[in-house]
């Protein structure tokens, strides 16, 4: 039994492997604490005795980014939700993130986590929430439902928050392709103001290039689609073989890049979180890519991590 100075701060562990591939899963948030290949590490993680710096490997539900003012309209109501970015006054990263969630299944290259959220003040809406953690010889998979198990249609959007690196790869060194034609024009509190092409400037990434000293915490749009729907952001090294993508199916129509100039002491500017969203940030107020959910109706989406860019 373990006393509570013992208990990791992340709660639960659980460890996935296959094919050289191997995760750690965990209890609070649900989320992804490590991703290895071949014991190079992927994603930059953190410790189980420390608490998740910069929401790293986060579930993020149900909404991604940020809500201005944490206020918004929706079913004929004004719904005021906490401000847990009290400096820009605003809601982030919605409501799953660092609550416990369940064991539901486990064997030796899958896991499967489960949360049920209850209606709050803010959000009235109760969901339940199940992610399934998987990796094979094809990289790291997860796939994830929500069902709206309440009596009324319920607002909704999903992002995962996974920093990505190649290690002794400095961020300026990373050779990025990234398939948007958009990107969200944002004010000092990083909210949406507008939308711009990407073509011919500093920000177009649809071709490989390097990163350089570009600082983003940006949103892009218009994705680039696969011949499946769904679509991929690469990071590779300059001049080697070695790289990381991450896709998304085609529930996915939005990316999020940031490249960590906000952190602070080693994780500055260490990694990139590229992460795959359903909806712009403050979707709740503008209606731009917001999910409905029945009651009684499921969301489905899956995403994951391959080496290789």
């Amino acid at each position: 039994m373990e006393s509570p100075d013992q208990r990791p701060f992340s709660g639960a562990q659980w460890t996935i492997a296959a094919a050289g591939h191997e995760a750690v899963i965990v209890e609070v948030g649900g989320g992804l604490r490590t991703y290895r290949h071949d014991g190079v590490d992927l994603l930059d993680g953190y410790r189980a005795d420390e608490v998740c710096p910069g929401c790293a490997g986060q579930v993020l539900a149900p909404w991604p980014n940020r809500i201005r003012d944490g206020r918004y309209p929706f079913a004929d109501r004004t719904h005021q939700l906490a401000l847990t970015e009290p400096e820009r006054h605003v809601a982030i990263h919605g409501l799953v993130n660092w609550v416990p969630w369940r064991l539901l299944e486990q064997s030796a290259d899958a896991v499967t986590v489960g949360y049920d959220l209850p209606p709050q003040p803010g959000y009235e809406w109760p969901l339940r929430l199940v992610s399934r953690w998987s990796v094979s010889a094809d990289g790291l998979r997860a796939e994830h439902e929500v069902t709206n198990v309440g009596a009324e249609v319920a607002p909704f959007g999903f992002s995962v928050h996974p920093y990505l690196q190649l290690p002794g790869v400095a961020v300026d060194d990373l050779v990025m392709r990234l398939p948007a034609r958009t990107r969200v024009l944002v004010d000092g509190r990083l909210l949406p103001v507008g939308a711009t092409p990407v073509a011919g400037t500093e920000y177009d990434w649809t071709s490989p290039r390097r990163i350089g000293g570009a600082e983003l915490d940006l949103c892009f749009g218009e994705v680039i689609r696969d011949s499946d729907g769904g679509s991929s952001v690469s990071l590779a090294a300059p001049d080697t073989s070695s790289g990381v993508s991450i896709w998304a199916d085609a529930e996915f129509g939005w990316w999020q890049v940031f490249t960590g100039d906000a952190l602070t002491g080693e994780r500055h500017r260490r990694s990139v979180a590229i992460e795959p969203m359903t909806c712009p940030p403050d979707a709740f107020r503008s209606g731009k890519d917001l999910l409905t959910l029945k009651p009684g109706t499921t969301w489905r989406g899956a995403w994951g991590i391959r080496p290789g860019a």
